[in-house]
């Protein structure tokens, strides 16, 4: 993927207030690190994981190891129901001991949910991941944009300032009239106010880029760029292939596979009940009286059971619940694929649009550059009015302004496709 290669400045070059330039490439970086959405997708994975070691866990057996030690004094039941009295009791066991249980149907098929859970994790906290960073970008490039806003008025405002100082000093010689200088301050108080404008914009985005990379709220970031140019990203072409994307997307990925998951527990009310639950116990100890004569006593218990639950074979209310879940989960997989012919669509029409709005704004704005640079000539040479000076200021921050927008909806659309193509940033 071809990106501007930017790099954020060392401590040592940022000013006293805290100011910390701010490129694309380490935004892109940062939010991959440091973005607390992604960050929470990544405990949610690492959860899976850790249910789907427990889940594998059914198999192993419980051993057991320690003493007891056994005194009854006074009445005691005889298993036939008759009480001897007086009667004084005791004996002590020390030993080692296992029970296990084995229910085949619930253990093998929750275990293999549980894989497939964690699987699927995994492509959720990739798909969230392109969805924050895409975020991010976009974000970026309004930003980016608020930044040049506020610098290309910002040169127009110094440029109207000394307009406005000549005009009053031709005004005070007699070659103008007043109102043109009235005019000409009116004009600077506006461009004044646009700047503001975007200035205002220009810190809101800013705001947002700090929460969504996690930084220091005490930062004040400003954009590294100091131009704002068209890009072309390896993997995002014109030709669509929603096939392709369906394929590729994290979204679709994760959903299958958390599909296949609850195939999988369905077994547990269908399949499960075919198979048996094993349970075995068994010790090997020291038993007798306290503390001597003391044998060696062992023992082993097993039984092989099969469930059956008539509720559920009667009903059949749990396997309907997994059939309600399976069909939800089919429904927003095709919801999901809906959404990304939207972003495929979306994308690249954004992208052949503004294709054309850069070529058109690019002459636009060198027309409107030449027009301003002969007006301020012929104000210099006394030979214009203010009012065309106002309006050839107007056109040309228009242009420019119109070539910026134009520049960030193709770059933004460039990575919106990329990713709705089914690539990873």
């Amino acid at each position: 993927m071809a990106l501007v290669c930017l790099v954020l400045l060392p401590c040592s070059l940022i000013g006293q207030d805290n100011i910390q330039p701010l490129d694309l490439t380490t935004a892109m970086k940062l939010g991959g690190a440091n973005n607390l959405v992604i960050q929470e997708h990544l405990m949610k994975q690492a959860l899976e994981m850790a249910n789907s070691k427990r889940a594998k866990e059914w198999w192993l057996p419980d051993f057991y190891t320690g003493t007891t030690v056994h005194q009854l004094w006074g009445n005691a039941m005889n298993g036939n129901g008759e009480i001897f009295q007086n009667v004084n009791r005791q004996n002590f066991w020390a030993g080692l001991g296992m029970n296990v249980t084995w229910d085949f149907g619930t253990g093998i098929f929750k275990a293999k949910a549980a894989e497939l859970k964690v699987q699927a994790a995994e492509y959720h906290s990739q798909a969230e991941k392109n969805q924050k960073i895409l975020e991010i970008i976009h974000t970026y490039y309004d930003f980016l944009s608020a930044q040049l806003f506020y610098n290309a008025y910002g040169n127009l405002v110094s440029q109207s300032d000394t307009i406005t100082r000549q005009i009053g000093l031709q005004v005070t010689a007699g070659l103008r009239y007043e109102s043109e200088f009235f005019l000409a301050q009116s004009n600077t108080s506006h461009l004044k106010i646009e700047m503001l404008n975007s200035k205002m914009t220009r810190d809101k985005l800013a705001a947002s880029l700090i929460k969504l990379l996690n930084l220091d709220p005490s930062v004040k970031i400003m954009a590294a760029d100091p131009v704002l140019a068209p890009i072309d990203l390896d993997g995002s072409s014109d030709s669509i292939s929603f096939v392709s994307a369906y394929e590729k997307r994290s979204e679709i990925q994760g959903l299958s596979l958390s599909l296949e998951s609850l195939v999988e527990e369905k077994k547990i009310t269908t399949t499960a009940l075919y198979l048996p639950e094993l349970r075995v116990g068994t010790y090997a100890s020291m038993f007798g009286d306290v503390f001597s004569p003391s044998n060696p006593t062992g023992a082993v218990n097993a039984a092989l059971i099969w469930k059956l639950p008539v509720g559920r074979m009667k009903n059949g209310g749990a396997v309907q619940q997994y059939d309600a879940n399976i069909a939800l989960q089919e429904n927003q997989i095709n919801q999901t694929k809906a959404q990304i012919n939207e972003e495929l669509i979306r994308s690249s029409e954004i992208i052949q649009i503004a294709k054309q709005q850069i070529d058109v704004s690019v002459l636009g704005k060198q027309l409107a550059a030449k027009a301003l640079e002969q007006c301020v000539l012929r104000q210099q040479a006394g030979t214009v009015r203010p009012f065309e000076i106002l309006q050839v200021q107007e056109v040309y921050i228009k242009s420019k302004l119109d070539y910026l927008q134009a520049v960030a909806s193709y770059n933004k659309a460039q990575y919106a496709l990329f990713v709705a193509a089914g690539n990873n940033l």
